[in-house]
């Protein structure tokens, strides 16, 4: 059973702040059929969880149906990104049974900013359940959903030294000839990050894959090498 009364104070507090002006720029800007109340992310992020705190869930099953309630129903753009915040509770940071509704929003959000506010969560479960995680994600990145391929190449950003590189890789080669915009971008963030951590190993699958690295993608994963590592990708 969802919670009412917090999806209908997240909705007033959101409607509290609503920016027309902002609105109609936002939602040009995401070019969106959904309209954008010109509320900022984090105040968003704030409402959720100030929301969350009020009326704290009682389960793990309550938190999946309201998030799902409040997703499915969104009149706004903002509504949705509050659905995505509330699944940072603790509650469900390593719960297996979230992972249908990271994959619904993944599949109807369909658009990088509701894709990729899934991201740390399903880095999460990874972090969580190496054992289980990598299967799915494998199948992930060959999904003929472009969103859902996209969400498994940046499913380890922020995972830093416990990023699985074996992993990383495996689900960057089969979408390396790719010619959507959207997995190129991601394919050079996913690199870029880990190359925070570990430039070698960038440096080193960037020199490998040269000739089937888009130049995007390339770019991407070069931007931020320190000059020796760099080197090494010439």
């Amino acid at each position: 059973m969802h919670k009412q009364d917090l999806i209908d104070g997240i909705r007033a507090a959101l409607g509290s702040v609503a920016d027309p002006e902002r609105a109609r720029s936002a939602q040009a800007y995401m070019k969106s059929d959904m309209p954008s109340l010109g509320v900022p992310v984090p105040h968003v992020r704030r409402i959720a969880k100030d929301a969350a705190k009020a009326a704290p869930f009682t389960s793990a099953s309550e938190l999946r149906d309201t998030v799902l309630t409040l997703w499915r129903e969104a009149s706004a753009r903002e509504e949705r990104y509050a659905a995505i915040d509330l699944t940072a509770a603790r509650l469900v940071a390593a719960d297996l049974q979230m992972l249908p509704v990271y994959e619904e929003f993944i599949r109807t959000g369909a658009w990088w900013d509701l894709v990729d506010g899934v991201s740390p969560r399903i880095r999460e479960l990874l972090l969580a359940h190496p054992d289980l995680m990598p299967e799915l994600l494998l199948r992930w990145s060959a999904d003929g959903d472009m969103w859902v391929r996209r969400a498994a190449i940046t499913s380890q950003l922020g995972a830093k030294g416990r990023t699985s590189t074996t992993l990383l890789a495996a689900v960057i080669l089969p979408n390396l000839a790719d010619g959507e915009f959207f997995i190129r971008k991601a394919i050079g963030w996913a690199l870029r990050e880990y190359g925070k951590s570990d430039p070698g190993w960038v440096a080193a699958f960037v020199a490998e894959h040269r000739e089937q690295l888009s130049p995007l993608s390339y770019r991407e994963a070069v931007r931020r090498l320190p000059a020796a590592a760099e080197g090494e990708t010439r």
